[in-house]
C-alpha cells in the first residue's frame, strides 16, 4: 500500500475509530468524549490539508480492494472529491464543538456522537470514492448512520420524521442499486473519469443511457431534495440542531447533490449527457425546485422549517449549474456546493442558539433577539444576506457565475429563475432580520437560560461566528488561489478543456 492510499485510509479512519471508541464510553465520561471528538475532527482536518496540498501539487492518491471479480472497492482523490471532503472536514470540526455544547447534560450522548462520527465517515467515503460501487456503498451507509441521529430524541414526532426519512432514502437507494446493476451489465465496472466513462456508448446505447440517467437522477434526487422528492426534509427537522446543521450543510442533502455532480461529470461526462439530451430536463427540474422551495419558505413560521425549505431551493442551485452546459455555469454550481454549506450551517447554528438560550422556535417569536444575542444575530444576518446574494458575500459569487453561465449557454431563463429566487429569498429572510434588529423584545422570553458573561454557551457561540467569517472570506477572497472558487474553476477547466 502506497503513502497516498494510507492517507485516504487515515481520513476515513480518523472519524471511524473516533465513533467506535465513543460507542464504548459510559455516559459520564463527558470530558474524555469531548476530547476524542475534537481529536478525531482535528486529525481529519489535518490529513485533508495534506491531501489538498498534494492534489494542488499534482500528486495522485488511490487505493483499491478486489472483493469479487468485477467488483472493486476503490478510493481516490481528484479536484471534485477534495472540494467536498474539505467542506466535510471543516464543518465536522465546528459542528462537533457546537454539538458538545448543545447536548451538555442530555442523555445518550455516547450513542449520538458515535453515530455522528459514522455519519462523517460515510460522507468522507462518498467524497473519496473512485468508482460507482464504492460511492453507492458509502452513500447507503450514510442513510444508516443518519437515521439514529434524526430519531435521537425518541419522541413520537421524531420517530415519525425518521420513518419518513428512511422510507424516502431507501426508495432512492433501491433505484440507485437497480440503475447501477443495469449500467454495469451494459458497460462493466464504472470508474469515475474526467469527462465521463460512458462516451463510447452514447451512439450505440442512446435510449438505455437516457433511461439510466433518469433513474440515477431520481435516486440521487431524494437526498438532494429535488421536487417532488423533497418531502422527507422538513419532517427531519425534528432532529437536534447539530443534526439539522449536518444534514443541510454537508451530509445527506449535499451527498445527493454531489451524486448528481459525479453522475454528470464523471460517469456520463457533461458533453455526452448534453448529446443525449438529458441535461435540459434536469435543469428544468432544478429551476422548479428553486422557485418552489423559496415560495414554501415564505409561509413557514417555524424557523427550522423555513430554513429547511430554503435548503430545498438552494441545493438545486448546484444541480442547475451542473445541468447548464458550459464552464461558467459549472463554476457557479460547484462553488455553491461549498458556499451553501457554510451559509446554511451558520443559519442552523443561529436557530439552535435561539432555541437553547431563549426557547425561541418560531419567526414570530424573534422580536428583539438582536439586543439579547447580538453576536449570534450578527452571524445569522451575514448568512441570510449571503443567501439573498448581497455582495461581497459568498452567495453573490455563486449567483453571478450561474447567471452568466446561463446567458453563455443560451439559457436566458436561468437568470430569471435566479432573480425570482433572490427576491423570494429576500421575502423570507428580511422580515426575520427586521424582527431581530428593529422590533422591541418581549418582557419575557419563552424559556431563557443565562450563561454567565456570554450571551449563550461559548461552544454554541463560537461556531456560528467562525462560519459567518467563512461566508465573508469566501466572497471577499473569492479570487485568491486557495478559495473554493479557485477549485471550482480548476474542475470546470478540466471538464471543458478543448
Amino acid at each position: 500500500m502506497n503513502e497516498g492510499g494510507l492517507l485516504l485510509l487515515g481520513i476515513l479512519g480518523s472519524s471511524l475509530l473516533t465513533g467506535l471508541v465513543i460507542f464504548l464510553l459510559p455516559e459520564q465520561a463527558h470530558r474524555l468524549r469531548t476530547w476524542l471528538n475534537l481529536l478525531g475532527a482535528g486529525s481529519q482536518l489535518l490529513l485533508v490539508g495534506v491531501l489538498l496540498r498534494g492534489i494542488w501539487e499534482g500528486q495522485t492518491f488511490s487505493l483499491c480492494w478486489t472483493v469479487l471479480p468485477g467488483l472493486e472497492l476503490a478510493l481516490g482523490a481528484d479536484a471534485n472529491s477534495v472540494l467536498f471532503v474539505t467542506l466535510s472536514s471543516v464543518l465536522w470540526l465546528v459542528t462537533t464543538l457546537y454539538a458538545v455544547g448543545y447536548l451538555e447534560g442530555s442523555p445518550h450522548r455516547s450513542r449520538f456522537f458515535g453515530f455522528f462520527s459514522l455519519c462523517v465517515t460515510a460522507t468522507s467515503g462518498v467524497a473519496l470514492a473512485a468508482n460507482l460501487v464504492t460511492f453507492l456503498s458509502f452513500y447507503e451507509a450514510l442513510t444508516v448512520a443518519t437515521y439514529p441521529l434524526v430519531v435521537h430524541r425518541g419522541t413520537p414526532k421524531a420517530m415519525h420524521g425518521g420513518k419518513v426519512y428512511l422510507a424516502f432514502a431507501l426508495s432512492g437507494g433501491t433505484l440507485l442499486v437497480l440503475a447501477a446493476a443495469w449500467l454495469q451489465s451494459l458497460a462493466g465496472p464504472v470508474w469515475f473519469a474526467e469527462r465521463g466513462a460512458l462516451h463510447h456508448l452514447a451512439a450505440s446505447h442512446r435510449l438505455e443511457l437516457q433511461v439510466l440517467f433518469g433513474l440515477f437522477v431520481l435516486g440521487f434526487g431524494v437526498k438532494a431534495a429535488l421536487v417532488p422528492l423533497h418531502g422527507w426534509l422538513p419532517k427531519a427537522m425534528v432532529a437536534p440542531a447539530p443534526v439539522s446543521s449536518l444534514l443541510h450543510a454537508v451530509a445527506v442533502v449535499k451527498a445527493g447533490a454531489f451524486g448528481i455532480v459525479r453522475l454528470v461529470y464523471d460517469v456520463f461526462g457533461a458533453r455526452t449527457a448534453a448529446e443525449l439530451g438529458v441535461l435540459q430536463p434536469l435543469a428544468v427540474a432544478a429551476g422548479v425546485t428553486i422557485v418552489y422551495g423559496s415560495v414554501r419558505a415564505l409561509f413557514q413560521d417555524e424557523l427550522k422549517k423555513r430554513l429547511a425549505f430554503s435548503t430545498v431551493s438552494q441545493v438545486s442551485y448546484i444541480v442547475l449549474g451542473v445541468a447548464t452546459v458550459g464552464a461558467t455555469a459549472t463554476i457557479g454550481g460547484l462553488v455553491h456546493l461549498v458556499h451553501q454549506g457554510i451559509m446554511k450551517i451558520t443559519l442552523f447554528f443561529g436557530a439552535g442558539n435561539y432555541a437553547e438560550t431563549l426557547g425561541i422556535h418560531r419567526v414570530s417569536e424573534m422580536d428583539g433577539t438582536g439586543r439579547r444575542m447580538p453576536l449570534t444575530s450578527a452571524a445569522f444576518t451575514v448568512a441570510a444576506l449571503g443567501m439573498i446574494g448581497l455582495p461581497p458575500l459568498a452567495g453573490a459569487v455563486s449567483k453571478a457565475y450561474l447567471q452568466l453561465g446561463g446567458h453563455q449557454a443560451g439559457q436566458g431563463w436561468v437568470a430569471w429563475v435566479l432573480w425570482v429566487s433572490s427576491l423570494l429569498n429576500a421575502g423570507y429572510f428580511l422580515p426575520i432580520l427586521w424582527r431581530v434588529w428593529f422590533r422591541r423584545p418581549p418582557a419575557r422570553w419563552p424559556e431563557e437560560h443565562v450563561f454567565g458573561r456570554f450571551e449563550t454557551h461559548w461552544m454554541l457561540l463560537l461556531p456560528p461566528l467562525v462560519t459567518a467569517l467563512l461566508v465573508v472570506w469566501a466572497g471577499v477572497a473569492a479570487e485568491s488561489s486557495w478559495s473554493p472558487l479557485a477549485w471550482a474553476k480548476l474542475i470546470a477547466a478540466r471538464e471543458y478543456a478543448p
